[in-house]
């Protein structure tokens, strides 16, 4: 089965049993718990939605499926599917190898929640060369943390040769696949044993829906995890549920549709005076673009840019856009752009910013499946400043 197909019919196959009613499309379970015949045995196996929901179900299918892993398990955002990961293999005194480039939120968790009040200690380090990663193992450590490409200047990391580090040093290694989604990139065929997305980005698609998704094909890792999935409670709703299982159907059409806009608008910007630089992986200067062509099947629709000028350039800039709209987030049908200086990395340490190249011009844009010319027409306005 292909991944459109995956997507569109996996966790959904209609019932034709007596009584039920043939839906095409999974139904809306909103009941918080489920009423039983005997004592002992739970009614299919459901008991309370915290535990399993019937249309939460039918989701996890489905995303493991399109990360082609065995399991896959959904939370009620990003954070909490990172937090259910941290706290279900790891303990006080344990040590992490992480990227240095993560998403804020990301670093504030594991700095201000997982270091500063349980005893987690994490090495960010430039994941991109693995002898990095390599010479930061110590004893204590137990996990590898990696985002690919980077948040947000997309950076990449070569998965296969991460995961061979881990396997040689049992360690678990963790993928998140969030700006590319499982349609350009499958880390678990690359040797990773976790896979992290914020579903509220590409997999939704459409910007109303929070949610996060974890995907795993080893049986003790999944035991874990979704033990404390059940303990934690961070669940995604059974309303939450539905909309990405819709949001999924769509997947393959709009990553194609923002791939090809973002390649477009990359190669214009490329050329325009008042662009210092364009980081995009699908552009021969990016210095990695030998590895996305090897390691991804395309190069998404996320792409940094550096403005030529200062901080109240970059703001005009921001301020003239029409169809991208000035917000935090990425990966729905509109076209996003934002300032991560003073907006999704401002919790980042000024220090760490600077080293990382997150200067106060550089912009993050998540590029839409509007009309190509008409993202080139607002960009061009815009940066009339």
């Amino acid at each position: 089965m292909q991944f459109t197909t995956k997507g569109i019919h996996i966790g959904e196959k209609p019932n034709f049993q007596e009584g039920a009613t043939g839906d095409v499309i999974v139904p809306l379970h909103l009941s918080t718990t489920f009423a039983r015949q005997e004592v002992e045995v739970p009614t299919a196996g459901y008991e309370y939605s915290r535990s399993l929901n019937p249309t939460r179900k039918a989701l996890e299918s489905k995303l493991a499926a399109i990360e082609k892993a065995r399991y896959g398990l959904a939370f009620s955002s990003g954070l909490g599917a990172e937090t259910t990961v941290l706290l279900a293999l790891l303990k006080s005194g344990d040590h992490v190898i992480t990227t240095d480039d993560l998403y804020g939120g990301t670093q504030r968790l594991f700095r201000k929640v997982f270091t500063a009040n349980y005893g987690i200690e994490f090495s960010f380090v430039d994941s991109a060369n693995p002898a990095r990663v390599e010479d930061a193992i110590r004893k204590e450590t137990k996990m590898i943390w990696i985002e690919t490409p980077t948040n947000p200047m997309l950076k990449l990391t070569d998965i296969a040769r991460i995961a061979l580090i881990a396997k040689e040093n049992n360690l678990i290694l963790v993928v998140d696949n969030t700006f590319m989604s499982p349609y350009f990139q499958n880390p678990l065929e690359l040797g990773a044993d976790i896979v992290l997305h914020s579903t509220s980005k590409y997999i939704n698609g459409h910007s109303d829906s929070i949610g996060g998704a974890v995907m795993v094909s080893r049986d003790d890792l999944y035991e874990k995890l979704q033990f404390m999935q059940n303990s934690a409670g961070a669940m995604m709703s059974p309303f939450d549920s539905y909309l990405v299982l819709r949001g999924i159907k769509t997947l393959s059409l709009r990553m194609r549709q923002h791939e090809e806009n973002a390649i477009e608008i990359a190669k214009f910007l490329s050329d325009h005076p008042k662009v210092k630089k364009v980081i995009y992986p699908g552009l021969e200067s990016h210095p990695q673009h030998e590895l996305a062509k090897e390691q991804m099947r395309g190069f998404g629709g996320m792409m940094a840019i550096e403005l030529e000028g200062e901080l109240e350039d970059a703001k005009r800039f921001l301020s003239n856009l029409k169809y991208f709209a000035l917000a935090e987030s990425l990966g729905g049908v509109e076209s996003l752009i934002e300032l991560p200086a003073l907006m999704t990395h401002g919790s980042v340490p000024v220090d760490d910013r600077k080293k990382l190249g997150i200067t106060d011009t550089l912009i993050r844009v998540s590029v839409g499946i509007e009309e190509t010319e008409d993202l080139i027409e607002d960009l061009v306005q815009a940066l009339n400043f």
